[in-house]
């Protein structure tokens, strides 16, 4: 089982979304699901499962789709790590139901516990998951939400809006509003809500926020917030996804053990990830260099992303790009550029 819970405290069992097809990160997502895409030498579904074990919570689902039998063959039915054992259920969803309708499957699965907290499973987050249980609590709230005090609500559609005491009190610019909003936030992709509010779902293509959050906002039932500094990222493009793992490297760059890097190499602010190779002479720059991928010799790059298994010949030059090599599945588009038996596409 999980770790051990204390005898007064509510019982937990956690969602993580990992059905979506990635549409918007391809070509990445052609060959491994959002939820496996390495953030510093580490999936990001088991950062998210590590933080899962360490508040208490006694087993977790996922639901699957897109390249699912990948992630099931990853993590098994059980997840460790030194504070305990989360053991893991799935969903197969062979169409996807969405936020609300992913639920419906797993009814039984959280009739058991007293609440259910739903990760996205392609975000990053050192996810503050006591305070949001304890906010949770301590409100009395349906659902509570952890908003990034970080993140531009400009690039997400405009964010949520929050009331007096960090009550949510809009979902979106245009939704309905049960007080003006003191300010605008993002979701940071975690949420706790109480498992009562599961009953009665149907198992068909359904969206938490419009089917449920908006109308009991709308009737006046509470549903709070929590606010984190801490960073956050949405994976949701290249272009984020190579913010992101920059982002994490606080000083200098990170190179995985088994990972090649040239003594002679310059890493600035660099990931270079397992199985990676870059040669002598080469410079990195705000980078990431993917498993499998290759820099020649006196290579620049520059706040790129190279992907899974591509080389860049000795002496390229790319700033600003995600790099990757077509093959059988892996597609090109008409933004995409070809050259030399690489596709380029400009980062944003």
């Amino acid at each position: 089982m999980g770790s051990v819970r204390p005898a007064d405290q509510p019982r937990l069992r956690a969602l993580v979304l990992a059905a979506g097809l990635g549409t918007r990160l391809r070509p990445l997502t052609e060959l491994l699901p959002k939820p496996l895409l390495p953030v510093l030498g580490i999936p990001v579904v088991e950062r998210t499962l590590t933080e899962l074990v360490a508040v208490g919570c006694e087993a977790v689902a996922l639901n699957l789709h897109h390249l699912g039998s990948a992630i099931q063959e990853r993590l098994g039915d059980r997840f460790s790590t030194a504070e305990g054992t989360l053991p893991i259920v799935y969903s197969w969803e062979e169409e996807l139901l969405g936020t609300l309708g992913a639920l419906a499957p797993l009814a039984a699965f959280f009739a058991e516990a007293d609440e259910v907290l739903i990760v996205n499973g392609d975000s990053t987050c050192q996810w503050p998951l006591s305070r949001l249980l304890r906010r949770h609590r301590s409100r009395q709230a349906l659902a509570t939400f952890l908003l990034a005090r970080r993140a531009d609500p400009a690039a997400f559609g405009g964010g949520v809006g929050v009331g007096r005491r960090g009550r949510l009190v809009s979902f979106r610019p245009a939704g309905p509003e049960v007080e003006p909003a003191s300010r605008r936030a993002v979701f940071a992709g975690a949420h706790v809500l109480a498992s009562e509010l599961l009953s009665g779902i149907e198992a068909r293509p359904s969206d938490l926020v419009r089917e449920l959050y908006e109308p009991l906002l709308s009737a006046g039932e509470p549903l709070a917030t929590l606010t984190t500094s801490r960073r956050w990222h949405d994976l949701g493009t290249p272009g984020r996804y190579r913010r992101a793992l920059v982002d994490r490297v606080k000083r200098g760059s990170w190179v995985s053990p088994q990972a090649r890097v040239d003594p002679t190499a310059i890493l600035r602010h660099s990931v270079i990830e397992a199985g990676a190779i870059v040669e002598a002479g080469a410079v990195v720059e705000r980078s990431v260099v993917l498993p499998g991928a290759h820099l020649g010799r006196q290579g620049r790059v520059k706040r790129s992303l190279i992907s899974f298994d591509t080389a860049l010949p000795e002496g390229a030059g790319v700033e600003r790009q995600l790099v990757w090599t077509p093959r059988d599945g892996v597609t090109t588009h008409g933004e995409d550029t070809l050259l030399s038996g690489l596709a380029y596409r400009s980062l944003n």
